[in-house]
């Protein structure tokens, strides 16, 4: 692997190619069953060869094709068992890793962005990356005051790379719709598509990781590294440790699991309250494991990485999710249509019975519903099942349902944090995690109550 190929005929050949790849296998299959293979056994091997290609071609080209693959990653656990496990490889490696990026060009990204003498910036630099992900690759390094910092080089070309591969990519999405059940990948790519200049401006995601870094300084769960050099390609923060979160998915023991899935709920509903930030790309490469949590040592906290892509929510996660939740929790179909339509959820030329809506919810937040709740790869198909079945209720009433612009990535990043505890088959106190932090959840009246009992104690 030399350069990211930047040349759009080639990405184009590369990615148009998939779709020819799918129907044969499809045909060597049916020549394999012919030959008297069982039909278990062609199907699995299948699966895999399909995968296989699907996310080595999404690997190699780096850009929107691995940014697209990284978003479907976190859905795996949506997959039937029986299909899940030649694909879960495959998208593993994409949350951790890619073909790097030659030294060379490396050193001249450097050298054009730092000067020519960007060396002496550094009192050690190595040149083998230790990550590699959709439009950059990071370098461990020591700073030249001393900190071991990660150097965040963005490829040449990522810009034109990223919207020619999610271009590219929209054209065949019905094809890969099946991947995900229960999930449309096309407006999921048109969103990523979207968020293309905030992904490359380095500037932004400086802004935004330090923001994070100041408010979670001194944090007992959670480590975001500061910020400690930027310019235009360039992004330099503090180096952190940790086991990444693929890994505790693939051999982590439960307590590493439970610990992971409740910091990461935690984070997830916590930020935006405390930065009026979102942090935008849940998948397990950007999250760390770390010894020394509260409870000393051989407690754990979570490590934060990739502030590239974040939703600004000056005001915290909307009030509307909060009420919401609350009321369908509460059964009160009626309060749960009025807000949904006044939100823009349910158009104003679609009728709909509030109680067949509030059916087609309750599954969904039964994470919410008790104490705890074992996040599963289960229970995941079974939602994505009932959804994407066309003869369900569930699909049928979904089909009518809208997803207002200024929801959309809310709602992307919630799934794939559920997602994410899927894989992770954590168990987690997520109630305890609304009521602290999300707005809405509460009752006003209740919050009252709560303070003026804490005053009467007092």
């Amino acid at each position: 692997m030399s350069d990211l190929p930047r040349k759009a005929v080639t990405r184009t050949a590369k990615l148009a190619a998939l779709p020819l790849g799918f129907a044969g296998r499809a045909t060597w299959g049916l020549g394999k069953r012919i030959v008297g293979e069982s039909a278990e056994i062609v199907g699995r091997e299948l699966q895999q060869r399909t995968a296989e290609q699907l996310f080595k071609v999404l690997g190699e080209l780096k850009g929107g094709a691995m940014k697209f693959g990284q978003a479907l990653s976190v859905f795996e656990s949506a997959l039937p068992e029986e299909v899940a496990g030649p694909y879960r490889a495959a998208l593993t490696k994409l949350q951790e890793a890619a073909p790097p990026m030659p030294t060379r060009t490396v050193h001249t990204v450097l050298r054009e962005r730092l000067g020519a003498d960007w060396q002496n910036l550094f009192l050690e630099f190595q040149d083998k990356p230790s990550a590699a992900a959709s439009i950059g690759q990071v370098h461990r390094g020591v700073w030249h005051d001393g900190r071991e910092v990660a150097v965040k080089v963005q490829y040449p070309g990522a810009g034109e790379a990223l919207l020619s591969d999610l271009n590219q990519l929209s054209r065949f999405a019905r094809l890969l719709g099946p991947l995900i059940p229960g999930m449309d990948i096309k407006p999921l790519i048109a969103e990523l598509r979207d968020r293309v200049s905030e992904e490359l401006d380095y500037g932004l995601e400086a802004q935004a990781q330090q923001a994070h870094a100041e408010e979670f300084t001194d944090d007992p769960d959670v480590v975001v590294p500061g910020v400690v050099h930027q310019c235009d390609q360039i992004l330099v923060t503090e180096w952190i440790d940790g086991t990444p979160l693929s890994e505790v998915i693939a051999d982590g023991t439960q307590e590493q699991r439970d610990r992971a899935g409740q910091l990461l709920a935690r984070f997830l509903f916590s930020g935006p309250a405390r930065t009026g930030l979102l942090h935008a790309d849940p998948h397990p490469g950007n999250f760390r494991l770390l010894p020394g949590g509260p409870a000393g040592k051989d407690d754990w906290r979570l490590g934060v990485l990739d502030f590239g892509t974040v939703d600004r929510l000056p005001g915290g996660l909307p009030a509307t999710i909060g009420a919401s939740l609350r009321m369908t929790l509460d059964g009160e179909a009626e309060a749960v249509y009025d807000l949904l339509r006044a939100e823009g959820f349910v158009k104003e030329s679609i009728k709909l019975d509030p109680d067949a809506v509030l059916d087609y919810l309750l599954p969904i937040i039964e994470p919410a519903q008790a104490d705890e709740f074992t996040f599963t790869r289960g229970w995941m198909r079974s939602q994505a099942g009932r959804i994407a079945d066309p003869r369900s209720p569930a699909h049928q009433l979904g089909k009518q349902l809208n997803l207002p612009p200024s929801y959309l990535l809310i709602h992307r990043v919630t799934l794939s944090t559920i997602g994410v505890l899927c894989q992770l088959g954590a168990t987690v106190r997520l109630r305890e995690e609304l009521e602290e932090w999300l707005p809405g959840f509460v009752p006003e009246e209740t919050e009252v109550e709560t303070a003026g009992e804490s005053a009467v104690e007092a």
